[in-house]
């Protein structure tokens, strides 16, 4: 469905557009691209490092390269099935590190919470700096944030019913459910437990550093987006990670590069400059991934043979 709609995106396009869009695509500097790709890389790595403060507390020190075989391979599997990944990566450290699943996925999902927060703060920041461009586009499509609050508070108030239901009901398969959550649970707990919180916390800002300055970069690729301000850069980078969290991969029902390039034309660029910049990006870090991921399946097994 993916690749589907990425090719009706194209074939849709006039024979002149697909033109122009090559063109940026292939005239793109080199140097910019490969800048990204090593950030990119790094912030892999970071996540990776910052991964061990959460299972250290637990009683496990897994090694850094397992760790970050793990996430490459979780990448891998996310262009597949959405979220997948984050399910293959905790199997795959059970396995090689031999820690309980349970407690392994407790920690993935601790950061995934963190990871949230973090995208909820650069969400905040692009609509500070933008406030102007979204207040009108909001008051255009007659969107009311209020709404939005609403459906929030409702759906909060569902999964703490279903929370009550969990802990009180005394049915086998529900009970089951509750000693997987403990678990959980108790993987979760160790972000309260870390001995290295400041450096846990050092790491989650570096990792959307890293993640922010693989898009600002590439802009530079790009010579007709070069005027674009980290404002127009943020906004795109927050779109841009919507369509990576709801999508395999970024090419679903939103493609990535189709987004991305939406908010450049919102911001007054060429359609054909803000899709080149989304197909360079998406392009580039999907194939790294792609090649690391499978590196990674590759070689797990042979730098563990005594497991």
């Amino acid at each position: 469905m993916g690749v589907f709609l990425i090719w009706y995106f194209l074939s849709s396009a006039t024979p002149e557009y697909r033109q122009e869009l090559l063109n940026s695509i292939v005239n793109a500097d080199p140097m910019w691209v490969t800048l990204s790709l090593i950030l990119g890389i790094a912030s892999h790595l970071s996540r990776a490092y910052r991964w061990k403060f959460m299972l250290n507390p637990l009683g496990y020190k897994p090694k850094l390269y397992n760790n970050f075989m793990a996430v490459m391979i979780g990448y891998l599997a996310n262009l597949g099935i959405p979220r997948s990944g984050e399910v293959l990566r905790g199997v795959t450290t059970s396995t090689y590190e031999k820690i309980p699943f349970e407690k392994v996925f407790g920690t993935i999902v601790s950061e995934r919470i963190t990871d949230l927060i973090m995208l909820v703060l650069v969400t905040s920041l692009a609509g500070i700096l933008q406030t102007e461009y979204l207040m009108n586009f909001l008051d255009e499509k007659n969107i009311n944030p209020i709404y939005t609050l609403g459906i929030l508070m409702g759906l909060i108030i569902i999964g703490y019913i279903g929370l009550m239901i969990l802990k009180k009901s005394s049915n086998r398969f529900i009970i089951k459910i509750r000693n997987f959550g403990l678990g959980l649970w108790e993987g979760m707990k160790s972000i309260f437990t870390m001995k290295q919180k400041w450096a846990f916390l050092f790491h989650t800002f570096l990792i959307w550093f890293l993640y922010v300055l693989m898009f600002y970069v590439i802009k530079f690729a790009v010579p007709n987006l070069s005027s674009a301000s980290i404002g127009v850069i943020l906004v795109a980078f927050v779109v841009g990670s919507f369509s990576m969290s709801t999508t395999n991969g970024g090419i679903g029902i939103l493609p990535f590069p189709i987004v991305v390039g939406a908010v450049f034309v919102f911001f007054g660029f060429e359609k054909s400059d803000g899709e080149a910049f989304g197909w360079i990006l998406w392009g580039s870090q999907t194939a790294i991934n792609i090649v690391i991921g499978a590196l990674s399946f590759l070689f797990l097994p042979i730098v563990n043979r005594e497991k």
